[in-house]
């Protein structure tokens, strides 16, 4: 998975969650690596920290979108899906392939 896509998963998870420990577990990636790009995102303006006390009164960071990580969300999941119709795209036309190449009838096409 490249950077953009770990981005994208932390971009659409900060909304449900608070910690960077969740989110890790949410997405699937070590906590470590989940702290590095937050960190970038941070610093590129996406997202921002507010500090709160939650009800054991610890200190807590809930992570929110920028208007500018609003928009590098919805830009980054177009490009996602544009991907991911074009893989789609490409395998239907290898299955055609298949078909024709080995004389079978189009079941699931």
């Amino acid at each position: 998975m490249n950077q953009e896509e770990i981005e994208l998963k932390i971009l659409r998870s900060v909304d449900k969650v608070t910690s960077q420990r969740t989110i890790a577990d949410e997405i699937g990636y070590s906590l470590g690596k989940v702290n590095y790009v937050l960190k970038n995102l941070i610093d590129k303006g996406l997202i921002k920290t507010q500090r709160f006390v939650n009800s054991e009164n610890k200190i807590q960071y809930k992570y929110l979108l920028t208007p500018k990580g609003i928009k590098e969300k919805i830009e980054i999941t177009e490009k996602f899906i544009a991907i991911k119709k074009a893989e789609y795209d490409e395998l239907q036309e290898q299955i055609k392939e298949y078909h024709k190449k080995y004389d079978i009838k189009n079941r699931f096409i």
